[in-house]
């Protein structure tokens, strides 16, 4: 099966609520999520918390409108899950709390910002595509916090300071091309 096919057949399986696809889903997925909310003050029942609510995101998307995934399943999801816990990390830092209060959640509000940011993040991709190969692969390591004269080195340039020109024009670059997109205002 080739990673094509294991995309679709793992988005048809969210879809269709097949069992075995969604039992595979939460065995390849899962752990990976596990790993990235524990390493951010997370617990076991967070993270399933966070990949629950990001196949329910995801399949209601679906049934809103019609999408397709850029990368991976794997990616898209994985990327949603990420959102959703730092989404979740930054309302429990500015909580106050009070146990005489009882919190209201809105679950369609937060599915209403996670389709955003899903959006958001697809039209970053294809935009990234639009850049030249140069500009993506200092845009990669920028995005790894690679330090700039081990990109220096790596590419052949001179210096990391000329890194750090070029990846400033390639992010203007990026940010000129999403912003000329009519789906940006959209997205804001």
């Amino acid at each position: 099966m080739t990673n094509s096919e294991k995309d679709d057949y793992l988005l048809n399986s969210l879809i269709n609520k097949d069992e075995k696809g969604i039992a595979e889903i939460y065995k390849l997925i899962f752990p990976k999520v596990l790993g990235f909310v524990r390493k951010n003050n997370g617990e076991l029942q967070d993270a399933k918390d966070v990949f629950q609510k990001a196949l329910l995101q995801i399949t209601a998307r679906i049934t809103v409108k019609e999408f397709t995934i850029n990368s991976t399943f794997e990616g898209y999801l994985f990327t949603a899950c990420k959102n959703l816990w730092k989404r979740a990390l930054n309302k429990k830092k500015n909580r106050v709390t009070n146990p005489q209060v009882m919190e209201l959640v809105n679950e369609e509000h937060d599915l209403g910002l996670a389709t955003v940011e899903l959006e958001r993040w697809d039209l970053f991709r294809e935009k990234l595509q639009e850049l030249t190969e140069n500009c993506r692969t200092l845009l990669g390591y920028a995005f790894q916090k690679k330090p700039y004269e081990e990109i220096a080195l790596e590419l052949g340039y001179n210096t990391g300071n000329v890194v750090r020109q070029r990846i400033f024009k390639c992010k203007k670059r990026l940010t000129e091309i999403i912003q000329r997109d009519k789906r940006f205002k959209k997205l804001n």
